[in-house]
């Protein structure tokens, strides 16, 4: 299951980031409401680093009324075109999945 959540994190944050733009302590809080993403900010910040290495984010530092400036992160052309193929590949995956899924239970009744 461990496997599963790392490999789709970083596309969940893609989403969220598609939403609207977030700083990186927003993100865990947003993927903790899902008990399945609870993540932490040891787990955030090196993908987030990442995902800006490879052109899908941006990053842009506000100020914040509330303490130190805030680095916020938005969603480039290249991380929705990202996104966009991850979600068609999901589908496809999890309707495969399903399928199979699915017989299964017919044989287990």
């Amino acid at each position: 299951m461990s496997q599963m959540r790392r490999g789709a994190l970083e596309y969940c944050v893609l989403a969220l980031l598609a939403r609207r733009e977030y700083y990186g302590f927003e993100l865990v809080q947003e993927l903790s409401r899902v008990d399945a993403l609870l993540t932490s900010e040891g787990t955030i910040y090196p993908l987030l680093s990442r995902l800006r290495r490879e052109g899908l984010v941006e990053t842009e530092w506000r100020t914040s009324p509330a303490g130190p400036p805030r680095k916020y992160y938005r969603l480039t052309p290249a991380g929705r075109a990202a996104l966009a193929a991850f979600r068609q590949q999901w589908i496809a995956f999890r309707q495969a999945v399903d399928g199979l899924l699915d017989s299964l239970e017919g044989e287990t009744k």
